[in-house]
């Protein structure tokens, strides 16, 4: 029997052997982890108050992916700072699974270039799970306000520059009344909110004097007759509001403004958990629930995958920064 070299010694014999089962050890563990997730309840965090379109798509999804996956799914509204608050905390949470970002355009491609500071990267702190919905705006004023057609509106903010003002509760909504000032010529002033409903709140209230904002935050009051839609941002007109012109139509010619939802995870998240979290939202899109939200809102759904997310992710927040910067937006 030949004796072993200095290179073949009964401990390398035995690292090696352990090196052998842990590598045979992972390439079981993606299945594995797989398999267990969800073990526990599942927090989708939502950057914007509850009753916002982000809010009722979450919650939507939320009762789909409880009910197939087994495991509660808890909303946490975290509203304030356009978004940031509630990126920021996913950001910095556990890489498990268990804390999602329900997010929109604003939180992963208008913020950079809404401001100098970020306390998060929306690229390198998140992984991308699927996209969730697309969707369009609404402009609306109070219920009797004078403006009762666009035409109206641009003719008051051209005669009074800067006496009008408009809320923003979100990047969505504060950009396309920035593009609307942009192709009109007029300058409106912008009062800033935690979230969408807090700003409807004011307009009803008088505070201010109109909004561009999500269809499902804007649309219950113009039903209820509390708010006036003058025109809806995107290229054609609701099935909802059949009777509002689409703001182009209106006068503003090739005005369009849209917005969308994705779900991210916290950076580092095991593949295996990531793709069957984007298993259990993909199909949570086609449930009743989620179903109810796309046809109340005028939405549409929309699925990803991570690779996509990401390349359609990159593209707008090209996209957003174009915009931002010719309306003139100085990041704060």
């Amino acid at each position: 029997m030949t004796a072993p070299t200095r290179f073949d010694t009964p401990r390398r014999r035995t690292l090696a052997a352990l090196a052998i089962a842990a590598s045979l050890g992972a390439m079981g563990a993606g299945p594995a982890l797989a398999e267990a997730y969800p073990a526990k309840p599942i927090n989708f965090v939502v950057p914007f108050a509850a009753g916002s379109a982000t809010d009722m798509l979450a919650r939507a999804l939320g009762q789909s992916v409880s009910q197939e996956g087994h495991q509660p799914v808890v909303v946490d509204n975290r509203a304030g700072a356009n978004g940031m608050l509630a990126a920021q905390f996913v950001a910095r949470s556990p890489a498990d699974g268990y804390t999602v970002l329900i997010a929109t355009n604003t939180t992963q491609s208008a913020n950079q270039h809404l401001f100098k500071k970020m306390p998060y990267d929306p690229v390198k702190d998140f992984v991308p799970v699927t996209g969730l919905g697309k969707g369009g705006q609404v402009l609306v004023v109070r219920a009797d306000s004078p403006y009762k057609t666009v035409a109206d509106l641009v003719a008051a903010a051209k005669k009074a520059p800067g006496k009008l003002t408009f809320g923003g509760g979100s990047g969505s909504s504060r950009m396309a009344v920035e593009l609307f000032k942009q192709m009109t010529g007029t300058d409106i002033l912008h009062v800033p909110y935690k979230s969408n409903p807090n700003a409807v709140t004011d307009l009803i209230g008088g505070q201010i004097d109109l909004m561009i904002t999500d269809t499902a935050t804007g649309v219950p009051h113009v039903k209820g007759g509390k708010l006036r839609a003058l025109g809806v941002s995107t290229s054609r007109r609701l099935a909802m509001l059949p009777d509002v012109p689409t703001i182009s139509e209106a006068g503003v010619k090739g005005y369009e403004f849209t917005y969308w939802f994705a779900a991210y995870v916290p950076a580092h998240t095991p593949a295996p958990v990531v793709a069957r979290l984007q298993e259990l939202l993909v199909h949570a899109t086609k449930g009743p629930g989620a179903l109810g939200f796309y046809e109340s809102t005028g939405g549409d759904a929309w699925t990803t995958s991570t690779d996509e997310l990401a390349k359609f992710q990159a593209a707008e927040t090209v996209k957003w920064g174009q915009i931002i910067k010719a309306a003139g937006v100085e990041p704060e």
